[in-house]
């Protein structure tokens, strides 16, 4: 029985120090050992295929998708079923074997992650798990320590962003090579804090290319986000409510329920799909349900209707809604029924006949709507009147409020920054950080609303783009632009779109609510010199310091 873990991989973490005995998150130290171990098998692949990729060979594309599934299943609030995790386990193993062999004879020491084999029983596998654990060497360097977890955590976020652009037929060498050369990176003890910095810098600029990619996903898939009112009331009706981040799974589920008298409704990240032309057409998708991802045991406790469950911002489901709430694809959590694909095909009939059990609401509520589908392809549509704007002074500053949303105090923050910024400004703003605000009448300038939904975290893409293309148009660097960008982080995939900010050189960066606690003294202190980053203080304080 393991009873004690360590994990500070997201911004919840007990104490802005680690999670000890069972994780903020609601994950157990089982579950948290298990995955420390399936991280270690990672590296080991990493050093067999860094070494298969050096030689000019390629690596088996379901072997480089079953890396970033792997690496986005140890992501935050994604998977905590322990059984899963020993299949993953095993899967690891076999794999790691295939690769042993491409790789062929290795002159030098093999690290024992590399070497490691598998035990067949879970209980043989939490013992094996404890020489897996991020403090298991107590004389690593704290710094050489702190850069390996960040780009560890960075590659957990770049997972699910190809995991998402991998079930659209959307792959990059680029990316899939990355995984294996940085996983190698993390056991390598000859590399130096220099070295692992720059590995840092260079994993990020793969993973833009990654967030490029799964933009060209969706946008093929789904067309390009169009402004589009969402009703964030009920109708009356059988309704399923979809969560998490899978547009695919979404768009079969419309599929399916077409003609089926069941309204589909949108969840926490889910929101940005009413923006999409090829999801939009669909008359049963209704709205948008409830806020953001921390607030669903309250929101989905005992409501009349199914929960699908698409990837992760999943928390332990109450008594109250446990059977009627599915996984599907990467999440996972025990005695929870799980759609599992088969044949490329899943089959959404339970969570069908679940809703329309339960019969759904009895009435209508008054009809409320909010604002989306501000992507790159609208904002830059309508470059030429922004740019106008802020040349005759009606724009003074644009504020990129986003980020991950969470429990924790103090995220009152970022709602009140939004309030308070001058109404001659434009607020942009994506992913779940902006349930905080986004409700709010914020008014426009002229044609253009003040505030700027560019969708999901999933959409980091169109945020970078729409800076840099700014920078372009004004003939200088983002860093020059009148723009301050205000994050809030939560878990990995907000660490990977951070470095990638980083390593554009992006400077001036506000974050919050407070900074990782796996970014030691000095590897903070770099960031500052390089970087100018700036935790949050109040609202009142950074907006004089941002304004002047």
């Amino acid at each position: 029985m393991i009873d004690s873990m360590f994990c500070y991989q997201c911004e919840q973490t007990i104490g802005a120090k680690g999670c000890t005995k069972a994780g903020n998150c609601g994950k157990n130290a089982e579950v948290a050992a298990l995955q420390d171990l399936l991280v270690y098998q990672l590296k080991g692949m990493g050093f067999y295929g860094d070494k298969i990729l050096k030689k000019g060979y390629e690596i088996d594309e379901e072997i480089c998708k079953f890396v970033a599934d792997a690496s986005f299943s140890t992501l935050t609030n994604v998977n905590f079923d322990s059984e899963r995790f020993v299949i993953y386990l095993k899967k690891a193993q076999e794999l790691k074997e295939i690769l042993r062999e491409l790789a062929g004879n290795i002159e030098g020491n093999i690290p024992q992650e590399a070497s490691y084999k598998l035990p067949e029983t879970k209980e043989s596998m939490l013992m094996d798990s404890k020489k897996a654990g991020i403090m298991y060497d107590q004389e690593l360097d704290p710094d050489i320590r702190s850069l390996r977890e960040m780009l560890i955590y960075g590659m957990k976020g770049m997972g699910a962003y190809a995991h998402h652009a991998h079930i659209l037929g959307f792959i990059s060498k680029e990316v899939n090579e990355f995984f294996f050369k940085g996983f190698n990176a993390v056991i390598d003890d000859n590399l130096t804090v220099d070295d692992l910095f720059n590995i840092n810098m260079e994993f990020g600029k793969v993973n833009l290319e990654c967030m490029r990619l799964l933009d060209e996903a969706n946008t093929t898939s789904y067309g390009n986000p169009i402004p589009t009112e969402v009703t964030i009331t009920i109708k009356k009706g059988p309704f399923i409510v979809v969560s998490g981040h899978d547009l695919r799974d979404l768009k079969n589920l419309l599929e399916q329920t077409e003609g089926k008298g069941v309204n589909i409704y949108t969840h926490g990240e889910m929101l940005p799909a009413h923006g999409y032309p090829e999801l939009k057409k669909y008359k049963h998708l209704v709205g948008n349900f409830g806020g953001a991802w921390q607030d669903q045991q309250k929101e989905f406790d005992g409501i009349p209707g199914a929960i699908l469950m698409t990837t992760n911002c999943l928390q332990k489901p109450r008594d109250s809604y446990k059977d009627r709430i599915y996984t599907t694809s990467i999440v996972g959590y025990p005695e929870i029924q799980h759609l599992s694909e088969v044949n490329d095909k899943k089959d959404f009939t339970p969570v069908i006949e679940k809703a329309l059990q339960l019969g759904g609401w009895s009435e209508d509520e008054p009809e409320k709507k909010i604002l989306v589908g501000f992507g790159h392809n609208t904002v830059l549509g309508v470059a030429d009147k922004v740019i106008d704007a802020v040349k005759t002074g009606a724009i003074k500053h644009f504020f990129l409020i986003g980020g991950c949303d969470g429990a924790r105090p103090g995220r009152n923050y970022y709602t009140e920054f939004a309030q308070k910024t001058p109404k001659d400004t434009v607020i942009l703003t994506l992913a779940c950080g902006k349930y905080r605000f986004n409700k709010m009448d914020f008014g426009s300038i002229g044609d253009l609303p003040r505030l700027l939904d560019i969708g999901q975290c999933n959409d980091s893409y169109s945020a970078i783009k729409i800076a840099l293309a700014l920078g372009d148009a004004f003939e200088c660097t983002v860093n020059d632009l009148p723009l301050s960008l205000i994050l809030s982080w939560y878990e990995q995939k907000a660490v990977c779109i951070l470095i990638t900010l980083l390593s554009l050189g992006i400077k001036n960066i506000y974050l919050g609510p407070t900074l990782p606690a796996f970014i030691s003294p000095n590897v903070l202190q770099i960031l500052i010199d390089k970087f100018d980053i700036k935790p949050i203080s109040t609202p009142d304080e950074d907006l004089k310091v941002i304004l002047g």
